[in-house]
């Protein structure tokens, strides 16, 4: 028989959406999804066994050194030109 992880269905689905808004280019709502991740991780950490904890923390840190940044406020607006 396998074991498999226990992981956290909320934190799972909350990761998920992060995944497809940012595959689909939705930047704003990608740093809300990752704003609710961390509110959501925050509370549930201390109940999460060591391993699973460990694991999200990992996600958690790589997911926040790719949002730097990813954003629609940063870009460049350019004129188009008037015919």
């Amino acid at each position: 028989m396998f074991f498999r992880r226990k992981t956290d269905p909320e934190l799972e689905d909350l990761f998920r959406t992060l995944k497809m808004d940012m595959s689909n280019n939705y930047k704003d709502a990608a740093q809300e999804d990752f704003r609710r991740i961390r509110e959501c991780f925050a509370l549930k950490k201390d109940k999460l066994p060591e391993k699973v904890r460990s694991c999200y923390e990992a996600q958690i840190a790589e997911y926040e050194t790719a949002l730097v940044g990813y954003t629609h406020k940063d870009q460049p607006v350019h004129d188009a030109p008037i015919n």
